[in-house]
């Protein structure tokens, strides 16, 4: 029972400190930039691409995702070293030409902030055109007033 007493007042000191805690937000992460290339697919995902048009003409009354999933990876088990060597070669195609993707990616990166500042030049443009557009709706509105 001396043991128990002793753990309470630890666990009330964990509790406090996480209500403090959770009082304060963390901070937002940055979104996922939608210009990053893709992670290339396993040897496996691209046997999959195959798989799975192979498997719906052999079923085609079949609407589970689960059961096409569980034949592949039976399927991609019992497939030899050999047999996989293809799907392993368009893999490691994919990985490279992904490699190179990347790179230009992180140089345009690095090189960014010029093209940032052009970019704010157009919305500035934009925005002009757009106050340009408001003077001509409020003009036509004086008009209607007046008649």
């Amino acid at each position: 029972m001396g043991k128990a007493r002793a753990a309470a007042p630890k666990r009330d000191t964990k509790l406090k400190s996480k209500s403090t805690g959770a009082s304060k937000k963390p901070a937002k992460k940055a979104g996922k930039d939608p210009n990053k290339p893709k992670r290339p697919a396993s040897a496996f995902f691209v046997f999959m691409e195959e798989f799975r048009e192979k498997y719906k003409k052999d079923h085609p009354n079949n609407k589970s995702v689960a059961a096409v999933g569980k034949a592949g990876g039976e399927k991609w088990k019992s497939l030899s070293d050999a047999e996989k060597a293809p799907y392993q070669a368009k893999a490691d195609k994919r990985k490279v030409e992904y490699n190179k993707n990347i790179q230009a990616y992180n140089k345009q990166l690095a090189d960014g902030p010029n093209e940032a500042d052009e970019e704010e030049s157009d919305k500035s443009k934009s925005e002009v055109n757009d106050d340009d557009d408001e003077d001509e709706d409020e003009s036509g509105e004086e008009e209607d007033d007046d008649e």
